[in-house]
């Protein structure tokens, strides 16, 4: 049996704060604002993995009104909703994912990001995707005011 689900995630882009995605500490002038780390990635993929399971969103499972999440490092949230796709007995099929902001540049860092979120999904890089896109100065994205990412992941229903 499979199952799939899809998220998007949207931060402010906000001087003062650190720029993370994909688990990774990016180096530029402002940073994602956010509850917790604001790694809209893997809140995108995370959601997405509890869509496909049909418990709900990232919301419900870790509020941003419950003081325990400020500042939460979004891959130790990734590792608990792929915990709670094991209980299930799902593993990932494959992820797919795109971020979108308008700089700085993500190439040099995808890998690192594939790695990252193929370690806390339990699965290998070839399983993950990651993709970076521009807003070409168009909208929130273009104007530098925010990053999004979407994603989408197949599961799959392990045998016994």
């Amino acid at each position: 049996m499979f199952r799939i689900g899809q998220s998007t995630d949207i931060h402010r882009l906000e001087k003062g704060r650190k720029l993370i995605l994909g688990g990774v500490e990016i180096e530029h002038e402002q940073g994602l604002l956010g509850h917790s780390d604001a790694d809209c990635l893997l809140h995108a993929i995370s959601e997405a993995i509890l869509g496909a399971l049909a418990l709900g969103d990232l919301g419900s499972h870790f509020p941003d009104n419950d003081p325990r999440y400020k500042d939460a490092d979004s891959l130790m949230l990734l590792h608990e909703v792929v915990q709670m796709m094991k209980a299930r007995q799902y593993a990932i099929g494959n992820i797919d994912a795109l971020i979108l902001i308008e700089r700085p540049k993500m190439a040099p860092h995808i890998k690192k990001m594939r790695g990252n979120i193929a370690g806390a999904c339990e699965c290998s890089m070839d399983q993950v995707s990651v993709k970076a896109t521009r807003g070409e100065k168009l909208g929130f994205i273009g104007h530098e005011e925010g990053a999004a990412a979407q994603a989408i992941v197949l599961l799959e229903k392990k045998e016994g």
